[in-house]
């Protein structure tokens, strides 16, 4: 077979209650997984670490929960197996970005949203595979080899964040967290069937994340169900005083909010929908069932509202503008000095020796294209424009919102295509981007929700785009398109 099968799994707040109820050892649920993440890696190349030490978590939660422990009764991930994209520090567990100039760098502390699972009762089981510091919409770039699809192991299951997405899927973890600088998070989720969610921009923290592009990197997560996402976020969000770019804007408890809603509160939402998202070259397929939701929400008397962004049609060059010369700075720290091999005792050499050796090549790409554009006679036509039109991108948006609360896009111009098929030829590979870029342009949250199968069996994906910091909304106008 070219595909694996799919468990079912339970909710979080199903399974945390089995555990309190010691209907449901924790250990065992974790050697389930380990025991999961070990068989699928073979075919699906999901992981780059699997910490089998996490039995030893297990067993020190089973006796305190046999000891009647009252710390544990607030944990609302309580013996909860999760994973991470490899680009998440944990302290003492090896995070190599995906890269194999990274490959024997320990990290020497927590990111903060791994600490709040943690704190939460979460058990993290691996770290995922994912293309080196985010730089890939396939999975493809990575130095460990490409991530494949659960569902058919010819075809990428998207990227950056493809670990993450595959071993979800696979069935390894109840959630698993990624990160979203263009829609590495959104793309996978659309590509094998899964929710994912990028937030607001500052509204989870991005201490202790390898960074790709400081202004756009967004930690964002995987999960199977909305109840699942709501709690997550619901302990994810907030500010952090290690990272100065999160906002002390009010978090609530998303869960408690959704799960309150009335249905006739639903009906108030406002969808919005922008033709500049509705492209030539985009699937027949995908614009069907696109279409046909949008319909069938009309038909149960939603409202719809035709509304225009123009700039969205410049988005995708102004992000590879932008983006590429935030990596370029950013890379400045990996010199072989603080981070990377030593290949020679002469500064200039050893920095010279261990790029070319251990960067991959999209890495490489995206660094001379960041200097270029940042580069003596070039910033202004290139850098400064493009800021231009990042903030012109940001405007219109928060027009759009005045009159719509939430607005419906395509994630992907496609569904999950083969492994290879796109990796020689750039510009292909950059214009899968092209419906996700737009929120992290505008820094505001975006969700992927799944909508059914092409006529291949490959996941369908729909994306949500809510105002900054209205991740409630986000949620709310996701129970409408996942219920009707």
């Amino acid at each position: 077979m070219n595909k694996l099968e799919i468990p079912n799994i339970d909710t979080i707040t199903n399974t945390v209650k089995r555990i309190r109820n010691k209907e449901l050892r924790v250990v065992d649920l974790i050697k389930e997984h380990l025991e999961r993440a070990h068989s699928v890696n073979s075919d699906t190349n999901a992981f780059i670490t699997i910490i089998d030490s996490a039995l030893d978590r297990a067993l020190e939660l089973d006796l305190k929960i046999q000891n009647g422990d009252t710390d544990l009764e607030n944990k609302s991930l309580l013996g909860i197996p999760f994973t991470v994209k490899d680009l998440y520090m944990v302290d003492g567990i090896r995070t190599t970005f995906g890269s194999k100039y990274m490959s024997d760098f320990i990290a020497v502390y927590t990111s903060t949203v791994v600490q709040k699972c943690l704190d939460q009762g979460g058990i993290l089981i691996a770290k995922a595979n994912c293309d080196p510091w985010g730089f890939g919409s396939s999975g493809e770039n990575s130095g460990y080899g490409a991530t494949k699809h659960p569902l058919d192991l010819e075809r990428t299951p998207g990227g950056s964040s493809s670990g993450s997405a595959s071993g979800l899927l696979s069935g390894v973890g109840f959630f698993s967290l990624g990160t979203d600088t263009g829609g590495s998070v959104r793309l996978p989720a659309s590509f094998t069937g899964l929710l994912g969610l990028k937030p607001t921009y500052g509204r989870n923290s991005r201490y202790g994340i390898g960074a790709m592009a400081s202004s756009f990197d967004t930690p964002g997560f995987f999960t199977r169900n909305l109840e699942d996402m709501a709690l997550l976020e619901s302990i994810m969000a907030g500010k952090d005083i290690n990272d100065a770019t999160t906002s002390e804007t009010e978090t609530i408890n998303y869960l408690d909010s959704l799960n309150k809603i009335e249905e006739s509160e639903l009906k108030n939402i406002t969808f919005g929908v922008a033709p500049e998202f509705f492209i030539d070259g985009l699937n027949p397929e995908i614009k069907e069932a696109i279409d046909l939701k949008i319909k069938e929400l009309k038909d149960k008397g939603f409202k719809i509202k035709d509304i225009s962004l123009p700039s969205s049609k410049y988005a995708l060059a102004c992000y590879y503008v932008l983006v590429p010369s935030e990596i370029s700075s950013n890379r400045a720290r990996y010199d072989g000095v603080r981070y990377g091999p030593i290949e020679s005792d002469n500064y200039e050499e050893n920095l010279s020796e261990g790029r070319s050796k251990y960067f991959e090549e999209e890495v490489k790409r995206r660094i001379m294209i960041g200097t270029f554009a940042l580069s003596k006679g070039y910033s202004d036509q290139y850098y400064k424009r493009a800021s231009l039109v990042r903030e012109k991108i940001k405007n219109e948006f928060k027009n759009a919102f005045k009159d719509v609360d939430v607005i419906i896009s395509p994630v992907s111009p496609t569904t999950a295509f083969k492994i290879g098929e796109k990796i020689n030829d750039p510009i292909q590979m950059y214009l899968v981007d092209i419906f996700t870029v737009t929120a992290n342009l505008a820094g505001i949250p975006a969700i992927s929700l799944p909508l059914g199968v092409d006529s291949k069996g490959l996941p369908i994906g729909i994306q949500l785009m809510a105002n900054m910091f209205n991740e409630d909304t986000l949620f709310k106008a996701s129970k409408v398109i996942l219920n009707n």
